[in-house]
This record gives structure tokens, C-alpha cells and sequence, in this order.
């Protein structure tokens, strides 16, 4: 009995996983131009499919993420008006790259470890593509 026991309790945690990973929201992220001038940048919608991470890149007319200059921890499913602190001076002008980043492969669990082309709590991918939007400051 023991053994049939262990069995379906196996077969449910299994079942429950996969269950929980085909029905993850789809990612997804909006944000718009915005003032920064009070130290903070926010998205105004953010859906993560995992418990994760806003993470705010540096980037330029080339498109690549650049430089970490803020983050914000994100619930899994929809989040709205994600504000995160800005860690370096951000001027008007500058582009900022809003991204969606999972909390995964790093040491702890809510502390963010990513750095730039890491793999801890890095990046989250749809197709092969990130998850984000571009801003500009204001």
C-alpha cells in the first residue's frame, strides 16, 4: 500500500508540475516614455510566467542590453506599474530597456544575482527573443 501511495503521489506532483508549466501566463511587458528625474523608471504592465525579475538595461539605437541600472521583483502572472529604483544617474534622453527576467540557476531565491551575460536569473525568452520594450527618459 505504501508503494501505491508514494506511486500516485509521485504521478500528482508530476501531473501538478506540468499542469502549472503549460499554463504559465504568456510573458509579456508595456512601459512608455517617462520622467526619471525621481530616481525610479516603471513598467506599467508586466506578466512574468515564473516569479522574477523587472530589469531595467542601458541600451542605444543598436538595440542591445547594456548596463543594469535598476530591478524590481515581479509575482508570477500580471503585475501592473512595476516601479524599480534607479542605481546610476539616468538622463533625459537616454534610451532604457525594459525587460522580464526569472528568478533561476542563481545561489538564493529573492535576491538578484544576474550580471550582464550571466545565467542567474537571466533573462526570459519567448521564440528565442526577449521579453521587453524600449523607453526613452524624459
Amino acid at each position: 500500500m505504501t508503494r501505491f501511495i508514494t506511486a500516485a503521489a509521485i504521478l500528482s506532483l508530476s501531473t501538478g508540475a506540468a499542469f502549472a508549466a503549460a499554463h504559465a501566463p504568456a510573458p509579456a511587458i508595456e512601459g512608455a516614455n517617462q520622467d526619471v528625474s525621481a530616481g525610479t523608471v516603471a513598467a506599467s504592465m508586466v506578466v512574468a510566467p515564473q516569479n522574477g525579475w523587472l530589469v531595467v538595461h542601458r541600451t542605444d539605437a543598436e538595440m542591445k542590453p547594456g548596463v543594469v541600472v535598476a530591478h524590481a521583483p515581479l509575482r508570477m502572472g500580471e503585475n501592473t506599474d512595476v516601479a524599480a529604483i534607479l542605481t546610476e544617474e539616468v538622463k533625459s534622453g537616454e534610451m532604457l530597456m525594459l525587460m522580464v527576467h526569472g528568478e533561476d540557476g542563481g545561489m538564493a531565491v529573492g535576491q538578484f544575482e544576474y550580471t550582464l551575460g550571466a545565467k542567474e536569473d537571466g533573462p526570459i525568452k519567448v521564440d528565442g527573443n526577449l521579453v521587453m520594450t524600449v523607453i526613452t527618459a524624459e
